[in-house]
């Protein structure tokens, strides 16, 4: 992560290009370790978060992430659980960055950003159902982003179709397109601005923000994990499914 003392923007970026910022345990560490980081450091006032590169901002959770569960159909870890900033209570204004793909456990980090500046090249999709997964977490914090057929739309329909920049703008999933690989500097500049006010107001007016809805999604999150013990194919026929899947074959919206 970089911190501007200047202007009270710290930029943390998901830095695992080649796995398309897949992430996996360590980077779970390092997210929590920052957020409850930025809690602390009076300095940082507002927080960008992106990925490296130009292929994804990230990929959801890692496959070779091996995470045992417990055997009962109430009780499930959920490895990105704890892997936004509002599941470590930190309330400094949050933007998200978006360059190229972001899709399934991208969405636990732009469901707990403020707003999502996207590049007119980016792409949102959801693969769980096509590799047997319930999308439970992911549609939960989409439903409180946008329209509720849209996220059944891109839920159901898996990997066959991506909803471009345009679209979730549209819809209301990102705020701001800017040009391709524009999306960090557009964030930066957002940031600079909600960065210049008094700081406890900024953060009150995040809190009330997420109050808003806090309720109903608490709600919601609280039957995901059986809807995924029950829902979820075997680990090892997922992993078979993943394995056979064709490059390409998808439609943009």
């Amino acid at each position: 992560m970089a911190v501007d003392k200047d202007t009270g923007v710290a930029v943390l970026t998901l830095d695992r290009p080649g796995r398309l910022n897949a992430i996996d345990l360590g980077l779970v560490a390092e997210l929590v370790a920052a957020w409850r980081e930025f809690r602390f450091d009076d300095t940082v006032r507002a927080i960008v978060v992106t990925g490296a590169g130009t292929r994804a901002f990230c990929t959801g959770i890692d496959r070779s992430v091996d995470v045992p569960q417990p055997d009962s159909p109430y009780m499930v870890d959920d490895p990105l659980a704890a892997i936004g900033p509002k599941a470590n209570d930190l309330w400094k204004p949050v933007i998200a960055a978006v360059n190229g793909m972001a899709c399934g456990g991208a969405f636990y980090l732009l469901g707990e950003a403020e707003f999502v500046v996207a590049d007119e090249e980016a792409a949102f999709f959801d693969p769980h159902t096509t590799y047997g997964m319930v999308s439970a977490y992911e549609s939960v914090y989409l439903a409180q982003r946008m329209p509720s057929g849209e996220v059944a739309r891109m839920a159901l329909m898996g990997t066959a179709e991506r909803i471009s920049a345009r679209r979730a703008y549209e819809v209301g999933l990102v705020s701001e397109l800017t040009p391709p690989g524009g999306a960090l500097a557009a964030a930066v500049t957002c940031a600079t601005v909600i960065a210049s006010y008094p700081a406890d107001a900024v953060q009150g007016t995040v809190r009330a923000l997420w109050q808003a809805q806090q309720a109903t999604r608490a709600a919601a999150l609280a039957h995901a994990p059986q809807l995924v013990s029950l829902g979820n194919l075997p680990g090892e026929r997922q992993a078979e499914l993943f394995s056979a899947r064709r490059p390409g074959g998808f439609r943009t919206r």
